[in-house]
């Protein structure tokens, strides 16, 4: 047996443009975020899924919610699936920060995990936590497809995990993942594949 995870960063939101980070904080999608979560619902009815998954921060789930209505599905929220906490950086960009604590901004880019944010979740713990929660997922649907609404940090340190890749390399690996875009892993007997990585619906943001 094997499932289909689809997962997709949520919409642009109103710190997007600055490159803020969000983190834990309940930051709301810009018009252009709204837009991008209706293209992943126009592409969720071109491409069904069986179930839908999110984080429980609303960005992520009305990024989620027109492939919901789409599909005539509830979504489940998953705690584990929330955004890194990233301490004294929450509402800040790297720029701000670094003119305050130039080495420890130094430090973090680096290896973001050896030296994450003063006050930030531990990455590693952070990884632990999202890909445990997607093998769970995949676990309770078999032979389906589950489109599971995340965030960029996230979301790369679990492909990390995921794929086997140093978790301390995962800005170098994955940049970023685009929002609304979709990435698609195959999980099969507790292996992971990656098959497509940042595909756009719509709008890129």
């Amino acid at each position: 047996m094997s499932t289909t995870l689809l997962l997709a960063r949520h919409g642009q939101t109103i710190w997007h443009a600055e490159n803020r980070y969000a983190g834990i904080s309940d930051v709301a999608l810009t018009d252009t975020g709204v837009a991008q979560a209706e293209a992943l619902g126009h592409w969720a009815a071109a491409h069904p899924v069986d179930a839908i998954w999110t984080s429980p921060l609303s960005r992520a789930v009305l990024t989620a919610a027109p492939a919901c209505r789409a599909l005539n599905l509830t979504p489940h929220t998953e705690p584990a699936l929330r955004e890194c906490d990233f301490g004294v950086v929450e509402g800040r960009t790297l720029a701000e920060f670094e003119t305050e604590n130039p080495e420890a901004a130094e430090a973090f880019r680096t290896d973001p995990v050896a030296h994450a944010f003063p006050g930030a979740e531990d990455p590693t713990a952070a990884a632990t936590r999202g890909a445990t929660a997607l093998h769970r997922i995949a676990a309770a649907h078999p032979d389906q497809r589950v489109l599971v609404v995340a965030h960029n940090t996230l979301l790369r340190l679990v492909l990390c995990r995921l794929l086997g890749i140093p978790l301390s390399e995962y800005r170098r690996v994955f940049p970023r993942l685009r929002n609304a875009a979709v990435s698609e892993l195959r999980v099969q007997e507790g292996t992971v594949a990656l098959l497509s990585l940042n595909v756009p619906c719509g709008e890129e943001g």
